[in-house]
């Protein structure tokens, strides 16, 4: 099993459930507080690929920095990740990543899958 690196965000209750959840299990996920240690473009672009979704689908389009930044669901693809990359509280939180597969924690179950 590759190693499982879980990005989080301790004030993110399904974040943090996530990450109860994972250890209840017995793992113990290497941590990426992604807020503090943002991931460029290219992590981004692998994560989605990994996810097997389109970029808009790992972002946070409620959240209100996405309309302040003259942001939409139609954008292209580089344009949401540098997004992303350069505000990294866009992010839908949490991921966890196992080697070349990934999963959105919402509902934080959904990451079972990976395990």
């Amino acid at each position: 099993m590759k190693p499982l690196i879980l990005w989080h965000n301790p004030r993110c209750s399904k974040s943090r459930q996530t990450l109860h959840l994972l250890q209840d299990r017995g793992y113990d996920p290497q941590i990426r507080l992604y807020l503090t240690n943002p991931p460029t473009v290219a992590e981004i672009r692998a994560v989605q690929m990994a996810l097997g979704c389109r970029m808009i689908e790992m972002m946070r389009p409620k959240e209100a920095l996405f309309k302040e930044l003259g942001l939409a669901k139609d954008d292209d693809e580089e344009t949401l990740a540098e997004a992303m990359a350069a505000h990294p509280k866009l992010i839908e939180r949490p991921i966890l990543i196992e080697g070349e597969h990934a999963a959105i924690g919402r509902p934080p179950e959904a990451v079972l899958k990976l395990l």
